[in-house]
This record gives C-alpha cells, sequence and structure tokens, in this order.
C-alpha cells in the first residue's frame, strides 16, 4: 500500500477530500436545494451550539489530516459566508500541516465584500454557482429573485482578488438547458472553466425525476456542434469533473455526471455536516455522529481510532445502484453537507 495512504474503505479507496458546512443557512432558496416552500419563514435552523465550533473544526480537520490522509479540504453550506468569521477558520485550516489545498463553494453573493479577506485568511479556490444568465430565469432558480450580475460581481471580486474561480451550472431538463450554449460562450470568453452538473437526486426536497435529467452525453453533443471539444485527461485521481477542451485551444469546461456516468469507484470524499455528522457519501441516509465524541473526554488518538473506523467500514455507491432499487430512501438535505 502507497505509505501516503492512511486507511482504505471496503471498496479501496483512500480519504483524500474532506468537506466541510459551516452552516445549513442560506440567502438563496434554489429549487433544486432549498426550494422555498419547505425552507420557508417559519424553518427551524440549527441553533449556534448545535454547529461545531472552529477550534472543534481545527481539531477534527487536524486528526483527518494527520490520521487518515486527507489533502483537501472545502468548506461548503449552505452559503459558508453566512457564517460570522468565517476567514478565521480559513487561516485555522490553512496552517494545519498536510493540508495542500483549501477551496470553497458559494453562491458569490457575499465575494465583493469577504473575496480579499478569504484569499488573505489562504483560501485558494472558489466555485461559484451560476445556473443562467438571464435575470428572469435565474431569480426563479434561486427563488430570490437575485439578479445576475450580483453573481458577476463575486466572480469579479474573486478572481481580483487572486482566487482561482470556477463556475458550477446545475442543468436541469425544461428549466435551464437552452443555457448550455450561451454559458460555454460566456464563460470561455471570460476565462473561468465552467463545470455543467447534471440535476442529481440530494435530499427529498426537490422533486428530483430521471426524466429532469439532462446528461452529460448531451450537454457535450450540444456544444460539440458550436464549439468541438476533446476530452482530456483528469488532473488528479478521483476528481469528479469529466474535462473536455475546445479543439485548438486549452480553454477548459468540465461536466460532473453522477447519475448518467457515475464515478463511485474512485469517490475519495467524505463531508462533515453543519451539525457535526460524518456523512461518507453525498446521497447517504444517515450520519455518524462526531460532535458527540468530540465534546466527550475522548483523546486525539481515540477518536482518531473512531474516525478511521467509520472509514474503513465505508462501501458506499450510491450513484452505481441508483437504478437497482424501486424503494425510495430518505436522504440527508444537500443545504446540510454541500454538494
Amino acid at each position: 500500500m502507497n505509505s501516503d495512504i492512511k486507511v482504505l474503505d471496503q471498496l479501496k479507496r483512500p480519504l483524500r477530500d474532506l468537506r466541510i458546512s459551516v452552516t445549513d443557512k442560506c440567502n438563496f432558496r434554489c429549487s433544486y436545494c432549498m426550494p422555498a416552500e419547505i425552507f420557508g419563514p417559519d424553518f427551524q435552523f440549527l441553533k449556534r451550539d448545535e454547529l461545531l465550533s472552529f477550534e472543534e473544526l481545527e481539531r477534527l480537520t487536524k486528526l483527518f489530516v494527520e490520521g487518515l490522509g486527507v489533502k483537501k479540504i472545502r468548506i461548503t453550506g449552505g452559503e459558508p459566508l453566512m457564517r460570522k468569521d468565517l476567514p478565521l477558520l480559513i487561516s485555522k485550516l490553512r496552517k494545519i500541516q498536510g493540508v495542500e489545498d483549501v477551496a470553497m463553494t458559494t453562491n458569490g453573493y457575499f465575494l465583493p465584500k469577504f473575496a480579499k479577506e478569504l484569499r488573505q485568511a489562504g483560501l485558494d479556490r472558489v466555485s461559484i454557482s451560476l445556473d443562467s444568465l438571464k435575470d428572469e430565469v435565474f431569480g426563479k432558480i434561486n427563488g430570490r429573485g437575485v439578479t445576475v450580475q450580483s453573481v458577476l460581481d463575486g466572480i469579479h471580486a474573486a478572481h481580483e482578488a487572486g482566487l482561482q474561480v470556477k463556475i458550477n451550472m446545475v442543468v436541469k431538463r425544461g428549466m435551464n438547458e437552452d443555457e448550455i450554449i450561451p454559458m460555454a460562450q460566456f464563460f470561455r470568453e471570460k476565462g473561468h472553466i465552467l463545470r455543467f452538473i447534471e440535476f442529481m437526486d440530494v435530499g427529498n426536497s426537490n422533486q428530483w425525476k430521471l426524466d429532469d435529467v439532462y446528461t452529460k452525453k448531451q450537454i457535450i453533443e450540444d456544444i460539440h456542434k458550436l464549439m468541438p471539444l476533446e476530452a482530456i485527461q483528469p488532473n488528479y485521481t478521483g476528481e469528479v469533473a469529466t474535462r473536455f477542451r475546445y479543439i485548438g485551444s486549452d480553454d477548459e469546461i468540465g461536466v460532473i455526471s453522477s447519475v448518467s456516468d457515475a464515478f463511485c469507484s474512485s469517490c475519495n470524499r467524505a463531508r462533515l455536516s453543519a451539525e457535526g455528522k460524518l456523512y461518507t457519501c453525498l446521497f447517504a441516509n444517515s450520519g455518524h455522529d462526531l460532535r458527540s465524541p468530540l465534546r466527550s473526554e475522548l483523546s486525539d488518538k481515540e477518536l482518531t481510532s473512531h474516525l478511521e473506523e467509520i472509514w474503513h467500514g465505508r462501501k458506499d455507491r450510491y450513484s452505481e445502484e441508483r437504478g437497482l432499487s424501486s424503494t425510495k430512501r430518505s436522504k440527508v438535505e444537500m443545504s446540510h453537507i454541500g454538494g
């Protein structure tokens, strides 16, 4: 076994990528994640003491890095920038020896205010969600009437601050598949990598149906007709996006296809929810409580053993098994564990 690999799961997959949700709150109400009819004014979000503190997150991350071999950290939400003093957490995580990359997924709305401070704290990259270039379409998707320009301002602020920027576009049939070409053209011109994401059955509230999935094959065919593409190699083992470039250039796009072309066999990531539960699959129906042992008298060594045991017992491959069962199961909401 590679000396760099600390622990493998039941399918011989190492743990490399830890995604940390810092809040379950968001200022958007995107239809595929936090639809307004469910996450309304009376919805009960987590209380402050139910969230892991920055000190607890720092301790846990250190154990994941030193004990289990995690290399990459991604901060998620909800909308992570709704967590007060987030740059302070970024700074703490960046200082952990062995952390090679700290990224964040965000809707971009608050980046004009925080981008420079986040970069100074040690954030390397941001993935910014934008599903349309039309205000009417985007406002309907985000459920708040937020304009496209608000997100474009965030993209510009992140770029100006020196952060690497990628754009995430969820594609849903009947919602925005006609925006694929305009988005591809726009962000190719801007020089930002655009990643298309198939509409996924994460959580229980987004009314997912297989018929609504606009597949990777369809996305690539649409673009290829106007701007010919060729496949390129992944940047690293376990990369979730299939990469393509426009022929004759270094301009790149990616497609995340967990429905039509699952990548479970190389999945090397775990997700820590806002309330301190560890999920070993994006589509899991239950998580492992880490908040209780973290707040008990357990030593670092005992906690590390507990984490190793969880990962070693992992055998998730939901996307590969999605069509094998007709039984619908309950799943954790994306607003608790990010993407």
